[in-house]
């Protein structure tokens, strides 16, 4: 048996406020683990791709005057 999104919805709305808020905080909890998880799988593809030359070692400074640089040729 499938339950649709739309059934979640309209259950969730019976709930007590109560447990509704208890659901909210275990969604939001759910969100920042998965967020977490994805940024770390970011952060890992990055240096790996920096380790194996793809990517050159830059100052802050070079890196800020290329992304503006960047954003100022999207605006035109």
């Amino acid at each position: 048996m499938t339950i649709t999104f739309e059934q979640i919805v309209d259950t969730v709305r019976e709930f007590p406020i109560e447990q509704q808020e208890m659901l909210a905080d275990l969604l939001r909890s759910w969100h920042i683990q998965n967020r977490r998880l994805e940024i770390a799988q970011d952060a890992q593809e990055s240096l790996a791709a920096f380790r194996e030359g793809h990517f050159k070692p830059q100052s802050a400074q070079e890196v800020i005057t290329e992304l503006l640089q960047e954003a100022q040729d999207d605006q035109a």
